[in-house]
């Protein structure tokens, strides 16, 4: 299929990980989607949480995916992110999928997995056609509209790795976070995880060593409105001076993970 094909009808809404949502019949495919998926799962939010463990040891992962496991942690991921069946979910800067895909298997069948990037990447398609998700479905929009303003309420955000990226191209960051705040229902979360730079160093670092300030990206999040609610250091690595680039480095960079709220 073209990269950039619309598809309109609630058929295509169906196709897995195929779509790009342009026309407003599809936001409206979306709505009654959504109204039905509540309605057999009720509150995804209160539904108990996700066994992790077999999320991690599915065998439609790839070998790649369980090597990239030691130093991502995903079952620490999904754990700090309280995912849940039944979720609606937008995985930003989806990239290769990697984050996407776990997070499709932990909110099931009764859940949705929104995979956001500027531009799909060959590696995301190839990902999905190995091992086509009904559940996820690909929303290639720019960071500062992300998530069409008519489309249901989410759940959750995650946004892994990537915004230090973002603080590189011309994007209104401001905007952009925004949106994602505008995005979630009223006690829904965005979890952020970045590489973490020296502190007080700003955006110095996000260009030449692909880290930023935790502060720094704290202080944005709220200013669009979010409410800190938890920091976590399952990703810590006391021992990253956080002086290279953490592509450079033979261990994991020391990296945060933030989970914000709307009130």
């Amino acid at each position: 299929m073209p990269k950039n094909a619309e598809m309109t009808s609630l058929a295509a809404w169906a196709n897995p990980a195929r779509m790009i949502f342009a026309a407003a019949s599809v936001f409206a495919a979306l709505v009654c989607s959504s109204a039905a998926q509540d309605a057999r799962s009720g509150n995804a939010a209160s539904a108990p949480l996700a066994d992790y463990s077999s999320v991690v040891s599915d065998p439609i992962r790839s070998d790649s995916d369980r090597r990239t496991d030691e130093r991502r942690r995903p079952v620490e991921f999904l754990r700090f992110a309280q995912v849940r069946p039944g979720m609606n979910v937008l995985d930003v800067s989806a990239g290769g999928g990697y984050t996407t895909q776990l997070l499709a298997l932990a909110v099931g069948s009764t859940g949705n997995v929104w995979a956001q990037t500027p531009k799909l990447r060959e590696s995301f398609e190839k990902r999905l056609t190995a091992h086509p998700q009904a559940n996820i479905h690909t929303l290639v929009r720019p960071f500062e509209d992300p998530y069409p303003a008519d489309a249901p309420r989410l759940d959750l955000i995650t946004f892994v790795l990537n915004y230090h990226d973002v603080a590189n191209e011309p994007v209104d960051r401001a905007v952009m976070d925004k949106r994602l705040f505008e995005a979630l229902k009223p006690g829904g979360h965005l979890i952020l995880i970045d590489h973490a730079a020296a502190t007080g160093s700003g955006l110095r670092d996000t260009k030449t060593l692909h880290r930023i300030d935790e502060e720094t990206v704290v202080t944005e999040l709220k200013r669009a409105g979010f409410v800190l609610e938890e920091r976590s250091a399952f990703l810590h690595n006391p021992d990253d001076p956080r002086t290279e680039a953490f592509f450079d480095m033979k261990t994991p960079s020391d990296r945060f993970a933030l989970r914000l709220a709307r009130p």
